[in-house]
């Protein structure tokens, strides 16, 4: 059995360093970039890399693409020790994004995906999805629906990396262990600004643990009745994309610790934050021992 088996997006990105802000390109400008790769990333397959760096016993099921970024992502995976036999390969082009990154490590996401790219649910029977924690994106919404409810009748956890405020938005929330929400979501769905009315009035959907990312506010969790914050750590940020797939592996490595909430939203932060220090998305998961060394270097960033 493994630890965690992550299901849903998988991406080869084009991330374009820029020397002004994108907001500062005039309408019809031009600007030349600062520097310009091709980096592995995409919501899931991240999380599932970083969890491998964590030394959990990672697996993937999503689609690749029958391109040379398709074979480039899987083997990327493979490389750091995330089982992918039981994903899937379609004849189109891998999923991608161009990703703009501002001088402060602000991004612009612009992502494309082949309709011809889907996992059938079929591939989701066991022994596939035998694991102690199932996690799930809302890329594609019914997919991960069926993911989460085949998941928890088999006795599995379900962690999730909800952002679309798409119709499926209220029951994929109500159909996981663990809701891990962006940090716009929760306002969106509920009309609430402030975080914590925002998960209060979430809990209608789920009485588990309510969780919300902020960027570099941090992140925040209702746990039953108790409203926990936890402040974001202070790094040099070069590029945001990623953080908050490798926070959400952060808070499965603590939960298959048994870690209270509070200590799990702690050591996910700490991971997120080394992740804005490098560019890309899957090469700038930390492993363990960074972890450990920024936790330790900043006692202060504790959950309040």
């Amino acid at each position: 059995m493994l630890d965690v088996v992550g299901i849903g997006t998988n991406s080869v990105d084009e991330v374009l360093q820029l020397p002004i802000a994108v907001s500062a390109v005039m309408p019809g400008g031009k600007v030349r970039v600062s520097d310009r790769r091709f980096l592995c990333g995409g919501q899931t397959a991240t999380v599932v890399a970083a969890c491998a760096a964590m030394g959990l016993r990672s697996g993937y099921i999503g689609a690749f693409g029958s391109d040379e970024h398709g074979r480039l992502i899987r083997d990327t995976l493979t490389e750091r020790g995330v089982d992918v036999r039981d994903a899937i390969e379609c004849d189109a082009p891998n999923r991608g994004a161009v990703i703009l990154v501002d001088p402060q490590g602000d991004r612009t996401v612009l992502w494309h995906r082949s309709q011809r790219l889907g996992v059938p649910p079929d591939r989701l029977q066991p022994p596939s999805m035998r694991a102690r924690i199932v996690h799930v994106d809302d890329d594609d919404p019914e997919l991960a629906l069926f993911a989460a409810v085949a998941a928890c009748r088999n006795g599995a956890s379900v962690t999730s990396d909800l952002e679309h405020a798409s119709d499926h938005a209220e029951r994929l929330i109500a159909a996981v262990t663990y809701p891990i929400l962006e940090q716009k979501l929760p306002a969106l769905i509920t009309g609430e600004r402030d975080p914590e009315r925002a998960l209060r009035k979430l809990r209608r959907l789920n009485g588990g643990v309510l969780v919300m990312t902020r960027g570099v506010e941090g992140s925040v969790a209702l746990d039953g009745d108790a409203f926990h914050m936890a402040p974001a750590f202070a790094v040099k940020v070069v590029d945001g994309t990623g953080a908050g797939d490798v926070f959400r592996a952060g808070f499965i490595y603590g939960l298959l610790q048994k870690w209270a909430v509070p200590e799990i939203l702690r050591f996910a932060n700490a991971a997120a934050a080394l992740s804005c220090t490098r560019p890309g998305a899957i090469p700038s998961v930390p492993d363990l021992g960074e972890i450990q060394r920024l936790l330790d270097s900043q006692p202060h960033a504790r959950l309040y």
